[in-house]
């Protein structure tokens, strides 16, 4: 018999409960995070990326208040719940909508509020979603004898999907608040409500109305509640780790953090990887929203400052229509995660980064991708750069840079004044090396001062100081680097080091002096 047909099954796409538990499926053990939210309190919100196990952990809510004890054996919190004890569930899921057009989202909630009120035996008496709503939650409240729980799952996929559609997306936010807010006018009939999406959208725009709401996206206590640890791959996976390196492993798909000590896997990634026994860029090429990338592209100042960058809880939560920061855009969206915390004139901040090799490199071929118009360009590129500095060849990293600054379509150009910048060639030559698989730092500090790009790989090191012409003051790039010692801290590790010098114009939109020296 082979071996792995007689291993438990992966759940991969599988985020019903009951299907895992009554199937011989493999399950991580997420109870113990269900008992300590409904011991602490009532009502919470919680924000993690696409494809994180947000919609199974919401259905385990669901069968748990329910009292579907079969479903719950062997697991952690079975002995400590009172499973005598049921009671009514509402549950809405917008994971399935399709919101882009007026009229769409009322649709279909008052489509699903049907549904429940026909399981329930509950009889329609108001038109519109709001007071179905209501009267759903109180009513079952009444004939079940014990409070209700509301469940949303992926209450913001409505305004998400609708962004380039600003109007769209406004009405669908504001339809939302007003629904939302029903769950605050109906506290004292409801144990239990939780919230979960993408976005941390800001407490004015949507939750004005359910301002009651704990928000654990970034508590250290719940920061393992979605994704895998380590603990849980040497466990629960262990029979399937066989044959697979786990420092390759931790490279390509570990990281991820929402303010705790231990870092999370991505569990879509982890369990593909099992099944095909290939890395690759599993959870990145589900689909990455064409707005994120339209949003970095055009960037000023660069897209290659972000890996490393410091924001604020403000800012992370900075997220509403037509007033979505980068920072704020690629943390939700999980293609920057917590790397640090600072506190700095007694405020927190964070300190953000890559979580792992699939989005480091994935997103900055993307990117390159979406300026040189072309699906591909990316992978060329950063494959033909890899060789390149594997070998040494500088003639070649001329020729080649040359060459991927022509390839930008004058348009980009024309609607661009950040061509004008510095940071627009350092974040093109950025990408192409992150995408590479090469050690990149961008802005890497010395004692008298930045050096703009700083790579190594191959057994070899690079130091790129990138001027723009027109500002260029009387000392030259090359010069620069030799100047402020930017190579410093690279000697004596026996590997060459490479100075690379490069200015640019930006009348012709290319490199007019590129001087190289290795040390």
């Amino acid at each position: 018999m082979n071996r792995l047909a007689s291993k438990r099954q992966l759940p991969i796409g599988i985020q019903t409960f009951r299907k895992i538990r009554a199937g011989r499926s493999y399950y991580v053990d997420k109870t113990p995070f269900a008992m300590r939210l409904v011991e602490e309190g009532g009502h919470y919100f919680l924000s993690r990326p696409r494809r994180f196990g947000k919609s199974l952990f919401v259905d385990t809510l669901k069968e748990l208040f329910e009292g579907s004890r079969e479903l719950f054996a062997g697991l952690a919190i079975e002995p400590h719940w009172d499973w005598s004890v049921r009671h009514p569930v509402v549950r809405l899921d917008y994971s399935g909508v399709n919101a882009r057009l007026p009229g769409d989202l009322d649709a279909d909630t008052c489509e699903q509020l049907r549904a429940i009120e026909s399981d329930s035996g509950v009889a329609a008496v108001d038109t519109t979603a709001r007071g179905r709503l209501r009267h759903l939650i109180r009513t079952l409240c009444r004939q079940e004898g014990q409070p209700a729980v509301v469940l949303v799952d992926e209450y913001d996929k409505p305004i998400l999907d609708a962004l380039e559609e600003a109007d769209v997306a406004r009405a669908n936010r504001d339809y939302l608040r007003g629904l939302y807010s029903v769950v605050k006018s109906c506290d004292d009939h409801l144990r239990f409500s939780f919230l979960t999406g993408v976005s941390k959208f800001s407490k004015v725009s949507l939750f004005s109305g359910l301002n009651n709401l704990d928000d654990i996206t970034l508590d250290p206590r719940f920061s393992s509640i979605c994704g895998y640890t380590e603990r849980d791959l040497d466990t629960v996976f262990a029979d399937r780790l066989e044959g697979l390196d786990r420092e390759q492993v931790r490279d390509w798909y570990n990281g991820y953090s929402w303010g705790g000590d231990e870092r999370v896997y991505n569990p879509f990634d982890v369990l593909l990887l099992l099944k095909k026994r290939e890395y690759r860029n599993w959870w990145f090429e589900t689909g990455t929203p064409r707005f994120l990338i339209d949003v970095l592209a055009k960037r000023a100042g660069g897209w290659h400052r972000l890996d490393g960058m410091l924001a604020s809880d403000e800012v992370l939560s900075k997220f509403d229509v037509g007033e979505i920061s980068a920072e704020s855009l690629l943390f939700q969206t999980g293609y920057l995660t917590i790397a640090g915390r600072e506190a700095r004139r007694g405020r927190l901040r964070y300190r953000l980064g890559y979580p792992n090799r699939e989005v480091r490199e994935s997103l900055n071929r993307a990117l390159l991708d979406r300026v040189l118009g072309s699906a591909g360009a990316g992978d060329a590129q950063s494959d033909r750069l890899h060789e390149i500095l594997r070998a040494g060849d500088l003639a070649g990293l001329e020729e080649h840079l040359r060459g991927l600054l022509a390839g930008v379509p004058y348009q980009w150009h024309g609607r661009n004044p950040m061509r004008r910048y510095e940071g627009w060639y350092a974040s093109m030559l950025y990408s192409g090396l992150v995408g590479a698989g090469l050690e990149v730092r961008a802005e890497e500090s010395s004692s008298r001062g930045r050096a703009d790009l700083c790579v190594r790989g191959a057994g070899r090191v690079y130091v790129f100081e990138l001027k723009m012409q027109e500002g260029a003051g009387p000392e030259g790039a090359l010069e620069q680097i030799k100047a402020r010692g930017y190579a410093d801290r690279y000697r004596g590790r026996g590997e060459p080091i490479h100075l690379v010098g490069v200015e640019f114009s930006a009348e012709t939109r290319n490199v007019t002096r590129f001087e190289t020296e290795t040390v």
